[in-house]
């Protein structure tokens, strides 16, 4: 078995080929696989993401995230040993210079034995006529792909969708609706779509950008680029995460923090009234919910 592909199967170090040497990049993409692994299998169980008899439609951008996730999910479903499907979809929104050859290529010789779908929806010239001038694209964009996606998912029988967000998409949300919005709103791990029927998740919630793109450099997957985001200027969430960049040489875990504490929060120690009514405390001293009399650092 060649070094490459026993890695890619999550064969261990103890039991590859005898006299098998790794070389530095096979050790740095060993390594890497098996930490986004663990992250995912930790949101997997959290969220109860992946479940005997699922059918599961992963949404496929042409991009870094959500190659990566494909190629974990298929490694995870061998490791848990539970029995689910995944489909792959890729919707082509007709983009000006737009060639999805190269992903229709990799994706057969790939991933051969999942059954892949490749969508033709001409959104682009509504998403032009929609933005207003100095807008992000993305908006607009995003919501009608996502319409797409889960009309054809209904259609396919697919009871979930997994989407290849991840830790530094949840966070610059929260911090671009805290500054420009004035909520603290990020993005779950899972929720329920508004129709009702269709579990979306973010099975690469727990991992970091940095980690998925040298992973997919590694990987040397094909990249397929947004002429529609990347010809804007001005556009808020590069500025945040030159803001977490900002933060992250104050404290070198501040990412994860802020990730952490997206999951670990004292609603007696903020001001929505709401919040603190749902936990059972008293909306207006927060008394009986929490115990943590400590104060705020």
């Amino acid at each position: 078995m060649p070094l490459r592909s026993a890695i890619d199967d999550g064969v261990s170090l103890e039991t590859l080929p005898n006299g098998a040497i790794l070389d530095s990049m096979d050790k740095e993409l060993y390594k890497l696989q098996g930490a986004l692994l663990k992250r995912l299998r930790q949101a997997s169980k959290q969220y109860q993401m992946l479940e005997e008899g699922d059918r599961i439609m992963v949404c496929i951008s042409g991009g870094k995230d959500s190659a990566t996730l494909l190629y974990l999910l298929r490694r995870l479903r061998e490791q848990l040993r539970i029995n689910f499907d995944l489909i792959a979809v890729h919707v082509d929104q007709k983009q000006p210079g737009y060639d999805g050859t190269p992903l229709i290529q990799w994706m057969k010789s790939e991933f051969p034995e999942i059954p892949y779908l490749h969508v033709e929806e001409d959104t682009y010239s509504i998403v032009v006529e929609k933005t207003q001038a100095r807008k992000s694209f993305c908006t607009v964009c995003s919501r009608l792909r996502r319409g797409i996606l889960y009309s054809k998912a209904i259609e396919l029988g697919c009871n979930k969708i997994a989407l290849g967000h991840h830790a530094d998409d949840a966070i610059e949300t929260l911090m671009l609706n805290m500054i420009h919005g004035g909520k603290a709103k990020g993005m779950p791990a899972r929720y329920t779509s508004q129709r009702g029927s269709l579990a979306v998740l973010r099975p690469l919630i727990f991992c970091f950008e940095s980690q998925i793109a040298q992973y997919a450099t590694l990987k040397q997957f094909p990249i397929l680029p947004c002429n529609l985001c990347s010809n804007q200027n001005d556009l808020q969430r590069p500025q945040v995460k030159l803001l977490l960049g900002t933060l992250e040489h104050l404290n070198d875990n501040a990412k994860q923090n802020i990730l952490n504490a997206m999951g670990s929060v004292s609603p007696s120690h903020l001001l929505d009234q709401k919040l603190r009514q749902a936990c059972g405390m008293d909306p207006i001293t927060g008394a009986d919910g929490d115990d943590d009399e400590t104060e705020p650092i």
